[in-house]
């Protein structure tokens, strides 16, 4: 058995591209447009990490979508977890849970999907403004 990808439904594809590819820094590595099913998959992976894919299903009717918290988080390991927390921050995502620790942070894509930052490694030495930041909404 070999893992292939995560799926998430996203409401608004270029937020959604804007967040994963842009802010996060995920990379495009192949797109995949149905008419007659009226979707579009997009496939996206850590740069040099083409076996971690997140599947990004955009369905051409719109749709309300909930919170699903029945599915999680995706988490991604990060070289200096204050640094990517800054980057995102400065792009306007807010971090739900901050790196207080030094270890570990939560923030939302566009669509309410939960997504972990941990510190590769171990835990960098409490910083500010990161340890007084209180928790924002929930992850």
């Amino acid at each position: 058995m070999k893992y292939l990808h995560t799926m998430v439904r996203v409401g608004d594809l270029d937020k959604s591209l804007d967040f994963y590819c842009n802010k996060l820094g995920l990379e495009e590595l192949r797109r995949f447009d149905n008419e007659a099913g009226r979707f579009t998959l997009v496939f996206l992976a850590p740069p040099c990490q083409p076996d971690a894919q997140v599947e990004l299903t955009h369905n051409w009717d719109p749709e309300v979508m909930g919170e699903g918290r029945n599915f999680g988080h995706l988490a991604y390991e990060v070289d200096d977890i204050y640094a990517a927390c800054d980057k995102l921050l400065k792009g306007g995502v807010t971090i739900n849970r901050p790196p207080r620790d030094g270890r570990m942070a939560f923030v939302r894509s566009p669509d309410n999907i939960s997504i972990e930052l941990l510190q590769k490694g171990g835990s960098l030495p409490p910083q500010e403004p990161w340890a007084s930041m209180p928790n924002t909404g929930h992850w």
